[in-house]
């Protein structure tokens, strides 16, 4: 106690050699713009009122919760019923060590060989949540320092692009062929590295994903792996692998035992899984993802989610009762129409000649470059609103991704096979009138 300097005297928190080092890049960062995605579909209300009685279409929906029935309803009250056994006093900050074992032993079935187990687990509120902790550990553990690059595909999710930003790093976005889905090549994940070196930064982490958001661009579990080798030779500090549409496919769902086996194990402790219930199991109000990471960085995010976001324990009672289930049963209700329309839209844009990119998930990726210029529109902007006020049908425009998207549409098919049917000839019917 005497070391304490006395109470009449201010004192920073933390040490002299801990503290933060004073910067003005705040003062200088561009601002970052709300996500536009939850306002997408405002533009058929104006179609309704002028069109009363006539069909709409929302094929922008990210969400079985609301185009699809969603979780089924013993599976949220066999939740409610553990809420009600557990209580409503704190839970630890990843959740449950009954969530824990539920995600590893239930869900994934990982292995001893794998070098992972339930204290490698954390529970997160939904997706977003888990990726900016995920960027916080990327840039804390990954090489120390603010300012470094996360690495995304040329078109990221939105998200993607700006939560990275918000906690520090700056996003790098790789190069890509606009009819692969600007997908990675082993060229250009070593190209961006450089790129960030000749800027005076290191890369904190690469974001893989598949099937991807948005253009739905779906990658084999041996081209993952070789991507994430690819990127740790690179001297990329952590891969983080986001399969929150894995299980949203007529294939078979990523195995993460067999995908771990392709790599040692000082390479495992640089990747991290992020995966949950918002859209296989359309669960996006429930707000329950997992992390799968090293125990170094679980402790990380553990350790600051104590004093920040700490997730409930009924989100993941709903992921735990679905995994009890059986994951393929819990989720037939989003995947066996999803899978189902996805043949319907291929069959539908071969027909009429589009170019597109369609893998698995939820969405398909539409270029629309040739009624842009009849009608000397820039990017797709504006083609959304008139999709939506005009033709009673919703779409995402690809330019809200990023601008090498603007001769782009998302089009989701997470609906039932005749409302895709529906949307995909309302599309036609909206651009011929241009």
């Amino acid at each position: 106690m005497s070391d304490l300097i006395s109470t009449d005297q201010p004192i920073f928190a933390v040490p002299q050699e801990n503290l933060t080092p004073v910067s003005d890049h705040l003062g200088s960062m561009a601002p970052i713009p709300p996500s536009r995605m939850f306002l997408i579909n405002k533009g058929l209300k104006v179609f309704q009122q002028n069109n009363p009685g006539v069909l709409i279409f929302d094929a922008s929906q990210g969400d079985g919760g609301a185009s699809l029935p969603g979780v089924p309803r013993e599976i949220l009250e066999r939740a409610a019923q553990m809420q009600i056994e557990q209580g409503t006093a704190y839970d630890m900050p990843y959740g449950t060590d009954a969530y824990r074992r539920c995600v590893a032993e239930r869900y994934w079935k990982l292995d001893a060989a794998s070098g992972l187990g339930p204290a490698n687990v954390a529970a997160t509120v939904g997706g977003r949540d888990a990726l900016v902790k995920a960027y916080q550990a990327m840039l804390a553990l990954g090489h120390g320092r603010q300012g470094d690059a996360i690495i995304t595909s040329r078109v990221p999710w939105i998200s993607y692009n700006w939560g990275p930003y918000g906690v520090g790093a700056n996003v790098l976005y790789a190069p890509g062929d606009p009819l692969q889905g600007w997908a990675y090549t082993e060229e250009g994940i070593r190209l961006s590295v450089e790129y960030a070196a000749r800027s005076g930064r290191k890369v904190a982490g690469l974001i893989l994903t598949s099937p991807d958001n948005p253009t739905g661009h779906t990658l084999s579990a041996d081209q993952q792996a070789r991507l994430a080798h690819a990127a740790l030779q690179a001297g990329v500090a952590f891969v983080l692998i986001d399969w929150m549409y894995h299980y949203v496919t007529d294939e078979q769902p990523m195995d993460l035992n067999a995908f771990l086996a392709q790599f040692e194990p000082a390479e495992r402790g640089r990747l991290m899984f992020l995966d949950g219930i918002t859209k296989s199991l359309g669960g996006s109000n429930i707000r329950n993802c997992h992390l799968i990471a090293n125990t170094e960085v679980i402790q990380f995010i553990v350790s600051r989610a104590s004093h920040g976001v700490i997730p409930s324990f009924f989100a993941g009672a709903v992921a735990m009762a679905a995994y009890e289930m059986g994951y393929a049963e819990a989720t037939r209700g989003i995947v066996t129409p999803t899978n189902l329309s996805r043949v319907i839209l291929q069959a539908f844009l071969d027909q009429h000649g589009f170019t597109y990119v369609l893998g698995k998930g939820y969405y398909a990726f539409i270029h629309v470059g040739a009624w842009l210029e009849k009608r000397g529109w820039t990017d797709t902007e504006r083609l959304g609103t008139y999709l939506a006020e005009e033709h009673g049908l919703a779409v995402v425009p690809g330019v809200y991704f990023s601008a090498y998207g603007g001769e782009w549409i998302r089009f989701s098919y997470a609906t039932p096979p005749e409302r895709t049917q529906g949307a995909a000839q309302r599309l036609i019917s909206g651009l011929g009138a241009l």
